[in-house]
């Protein structure tokens, strides 16, 4: 008795419907411009099941979306910093991430538990156009800040699968 492998496992067991989406749903994370052709190979199902598996993780909400990366620096934006903000008035309502929502240079903005209250992540040109960010944000969203200049990044953005 032989045992087969597929591309998309290598211990030649059979593949459940899950670990088939979980294959799935991993290529994309890694090339979001994948063609199904691709896929199938990668999972070994056909084209067209490969299609209508990914139609099916979009309308589940499993796939929210096909993005570029692009590149800060060669944009123009290789500083990056944290930027930890809490309310200057607690009674007040707490309306920071709208507030700050049209700032281009906020990438991400969590709310955090801890003293502060949101963890922004931001990208500028320099030292200086941080500090005129942060003196917006201020003025803006009346918050303190505390932030943490980023001197290197070994990986981000990494998918979950």
């Amino acid at each position: 008795m032989s045992s087969s492998s597929s591309p998309a496992d290598p211990g030649g067991g059979p593949l459940t419907s899950g670990d088939v989406d979980r294959a799935l749903l991993a290529a994309l994370a890694r090339d979001g411009r994948a063609s199904y052709t691709e896929l199938a190979e990668k999972v070994g199902l056909s084209v067209s099941a490969v299609h209508q598996r990914v139609r099916r993780l979009e309308q589940r909400g499993l796939i929210t979306g096909y993005h570029a990366r692009l590149d800060a620096a060669l944009l123009g934006l290789g500083f990056t910093a944290f930027v930890a903000i809490t309310p200057t008035d607690a009674a007040s309502p707490d309306e920071a991430p709208s507030l700050l929502a049209h700032l281009p240079e906020i990438e991400a903005c969590h709310s955090v538990a801890g003293v502060e209250s949101y963890l922004l992540k931001v990208r500028t040109s320099s030292p200086d156009a941080l500090e005129a960010l942060l003196r917006t944000i201020r003025q803006t969203a009346s918050v303190t800040t505390r932030t943490t200049v980023v001197l290197s990044t070994f990986y981000e953005d990494r998918p979950p699968l």
